[in-house]
C-alpha cells in the first residue's frame, strides 16, 4: 500500500480473543498467540483475521510474547531495511524458542515473508513457518505440517482460490466504533519503486455480497465507520449480486444503506483509476467522508514517467479540480517520494509547486529507498544528504499546510464520531470528517455517536472543541 510505514497494534484486544476462544473450546484455553503487526492498515486487518482463524484452533491472544505458544510477525516490505528489522526482532525473541516448560513456534507472515521465502529460514533457523499474504487461510494446516514433518515450512505461492473464502469474518473488538474492511488486494500497476505486485500479487476484488455481509456483521456489533482497504482500492471491480461487475462508487452506495453505518472511507487510491461514478459518489452520498487520500508521489512529469505512474502532474491537478467541483468541502492527503533516482532540483521544485497548487490537509513524505528487485533499485542513486535536505524542505511545506487547514477549522461546527475516552476525566476523543482527532468534554454515552462540535482550537495534529448539543446528529 502506498505510503504505509511504521507499526500498528495487532487486530484485537486479548480479552476479546480469550473470551471467544474459551467459548469455542468449552472453557479452558490451552494455547496463547502473540501477533506483532508491521506496516499498513491492510496488515492490521489481516492480523485480525489470522487471530480469529487461530482462535478456532484453540489460540487465545496475549500481549506478552513470553507467554505465547505461537508468535506471528506480520511483516511489511514498503520501507527500507524492512527485512533486517524482522531478523532483528527474531534475534530478540529467539530465547523464547527453547525455554523450559514450553517452546514457542515462530511464524513470519506478510510481505517480507513473500519476498524472502526460503532465505528467511536459512538466515533465521528459529522460524518454523513462512507464509505469504495469499496463503493465510492455510496457516493451521502449515502448523500441523511443521509438527508432523519436523522441518520449517515455506508457503509463498499464489493459489488460485481467494484467501478470503476460507478466512472467517473478523469479529469487531468489544466496543469498536470503527473498522477496516479489505475489498481489494494486489496491484497490476508495477510502479518502478514498489514491491507490492511481487508480494501481494495481481489485482483481485472481493464479491459484493461478501463485502456487504462483512459490513453488516460490523454494523450489528456497533461499528459506525468503515474504512475500505485495498492496494489500489478504487480499481475495485467485484462481482455484484446481479452478476454485473460493480465499481467502488456503486459498492459505497450499497454500504451506505446498511443500518448503523454512518461513515465510509477508503484508502489507498490510484489517480488513474478515479472514475466518474466514484467522483459522483463523493457528491451524492453523505456517508462518504469528504477526505481523500490520493497519492501523487511527485510533481515532475519526468519523474512520474520514470516511476511508471500512469498520470502526469497536469492529470492530477485536473482530477483534483473535478473532485472539488463535485464536493467543494473535500480535503486531500497524498504521498510523496523525494530523492528518486535522477531527480533534479527542477524536478523537486515541480513537486513543491504542485503541493502549493493543491493545498493538502495532511500528507506523508519519504526519502526514496531502493526495494530489492524493483527497476528503480538498479538506477544510480542520489546521495543521502540531498534526499534529507529535500525531505526537510517538503515536510516543512506540508506541515504548514496541515497547520493552516486545522486553523481554518476553528470556529466551525463539525460532526464528530466519538470513539473512546480521552486522557482527562470527562474528555472524549473522536474524529472529524477530515480524520482529525477531536477532543471535547462529553459524557461517555456519546461514544459511538456522531455529535456536532464547535471547534475552539487547532494544533498541528488535533483539534479541541465543545459540544453544541447533546443529541446525536447525522454525519
Amino acid at each position: 500500500m502506498e505510503g504505509a510505514s511504521g507499526e500498528v497494534p495487532a487486530g484485537h484486544e486479548p480479552e476479546g480473543d480469550e473470551a471467544r476462544a474459551g467459548d469455542r473450546h468449552g472453557g479452558g484455553v490451552s494455547k496463547r498467540l502473540y501477533v506483532k503487526t508491521y506496516g499498513c492498515q491492510m496488515n492490521a486487518y489481516d492480523s485480525g483475521r489470522l487471530t480469529d482463524l487461530l482462535s478456532v484452533h484453540g489460540y487465545a491472544a496475549t500481549a506478552d510474547p513470553a507467554d505465547a505458544d505461537l508468535i506471528v510477525l506480520n511483516t511489511c516490505h514498503i520501507r527500507e531495511k524492512a527485512a533486517e528489522k524482522v531478523y532483528s526482532e527474531l534475534g530478540r525473541l529467539k530465547q523464547l524458542k527453547n525455554r523450559q516448560g514450553q517452546a514457542a513456534t515462530f511464524v513470519v507472515a506478510g510481505c517480507v515473508a513473500q519476498a524472502e521465502g526460503d532465505e528467511l529460514v536459512a538466515r533465521a533457523p528459529v522460524v518454523d513457518v513462512v507464509v505469504g499474504p495469499q496463503c493465510y487461510q492455510r496457516l493451521p494446516e502449515l502448523l500441523d505440517r511443521r509438527r508432523r514433518e519436523g522441518r520449517a515450512i515455506v508457503a509463498t505461492e499464489f493459489p488460485p482460490e481467494p484467501k478470503f473464502d476460507d478466512l472467517a469474518t473478523p469479529a469487531a473488538g468489544a466496543g469498536a466504533v470503527t473498522a477496516f474492511l479489505t475489498v481489494q488486494e494486489g496491484c497490476d500497476k508495477f510502479c518502478s519503486f514498489c514491491v507490492v505486485p511481487y508480494t501481494r500479487g495481481a489485482e483481485y476484488s472481493r464479491p459484493v455480497a461478501e463485502v456487504l455481509a462483512e459490513a453488516r456483521v460490523y454494523a450489528e456489533a456497533g461499528v459506525r465507520e468503515i474504512t475500505l482497504l485495498g492496494q489500489n482500492v478504487n480499481c475495485y471491480h467485484g462481482e455484484g449480486p446481479d452478476r454485473v461487475e460493480w465499481g467502488l462508487g456503486r459498492l459505497i452506495e450499497a454500504l451506505a444503506k446498511i443500518d448503523g453505518v454512518a461513515r465510509i472511507r477508503y484508502t489507498t487510491s490510484y489517480p488513474a483509476d478515479m472514475d466518474e461514478e466514484l467522483i459522483a459518489a463523493h457528491r451524492d452520498i453523505p456517508e462518504l467522508m469528504p477526505y481523500l487520500h490520493l497519492p501523487v508521489q511527485s510533481g515532475s512529469d519526468r519523474i512520474l514517467k520514470a516511476m511508471n505512474r500512469r498520470h502526469s502532474a497536469g492529470d492530477y491537478l485536473r482530477l483534483v479540480e473535478r473532485l472539488r467541483r463535485a464536493r467543494p468541502d473535500l480535503a486531500l492527503s497524498s504521498d510523496f517520494i523525494v530523492g528518486y533516482p535522477g531527480e533534479s532540483d527542477d524536478d523537486f521544485g515541480a513537486t513543491c509547486r504542485l503541493v502549493e497548487d493543491v493545498g493538502f490537509a495532511q500528507s506523508f513524505s519519504f526519502k526514496y529507498s531502493p526495494r530489492p528487485g524493483t527497476p528503480a533499485s538498479l538506477e544510480p542513486q542520489l546521495g543521502e544528504d540531498i534526499k534529507s535536505e529535500r525531505l526537510v524542505h517538503l515536510q516543512a511545506l506540508l506541515a504548514a499546510q496541515q497547520q493552516a487547514f486545522n486553523a481554518a477549522c476553528v470556529g466551525r461546527e463539525l460532526p464528530v464520531l466519538f470513539e473512546r475516552a480521552g486522557r482527562w476525566p470527562g474528555q472524549l476523543v473522536g474524529r472529524s470528517p477530515y480524520l482529525q482527532p477531536v477532543h471535547a468534554r462529553l459524557d461517555a454515552t456519546a461514544i459511538g455517536e456522531v455529535r456536532t462540535v464547535r471547534i475552539t482550537g487547532g494544533g498541528q495534529n488535533s483539534l479541541a472543541g465543545e459540544a453544541c448539543h447533546e443529541e446525536a446528529v447525522a454525519s
